[in-house]
């Protein structure tokens, strides 16, 4: 897969987790076939078939791992609550996070390197490096556990 069809890959997931903030509470699990409502989601927004698979794996690890990686983010985001991280900030940490931890295809690095160039795309001006900083620190813990 090349580098391009990932970052397509995090830019779809983004931008579904990113509307699903908006339509299930804080704590609630998906209730609905994850699947399902992402080829949905991908006919209407036009993601490009290639980037469809990896977008999917990205979403299912992010959903079936939720509780540990916000845990994480919320460790490392210290004065942080993080329902109060912006929306984009806050999918763009899981799905780096989830990079981290599960895709050893994918070097730390990398995933931090991509979830940054993602945040100067979508983020606010202050999201790259509020992005890069909570994912270093996470590296860190990681690294060291």
């Amino acid at each position: 897969m090349t580098v391009g069809v990932r970052r397509s890959s995090r830019e779809a997931a983004l931008q579904f987790l990113y509307q699903e903030d908006f339509t299930i509470l804080p704590g609630q699990p998906f209730g609905y076939d994850l699947a399902e409502r992402f080829s949905l989601f991908c006919a209407l927004f036009q993601v490009q078939a290639k980037a469809r698979g990896y977008a999917l794996q990205l979403l299912h690890g992010v959903v079936d791992d939720l509780e540990r990686i916000d845990r994480l983010i919320s460790e490392a985001a210290t004065n942080w609550r993080l329902v109060r991280i912006a929306a984009t900030d806050r999918n763009l940490l899981r799905i780096a996070v989830w990079e981290m931890l599960a895709n050893p295809e994918v070097p730390a690095q990398v995933a931090i390197n991509e979830a940054v160039e993602l945040a100067k795309r979508f983020g606010g001006e202050e999201s790259p490096r509020f992005v890069n900083g909570i994912l270093d620190a996470i590296r860190g813990e990681l690294a060291s556990s």
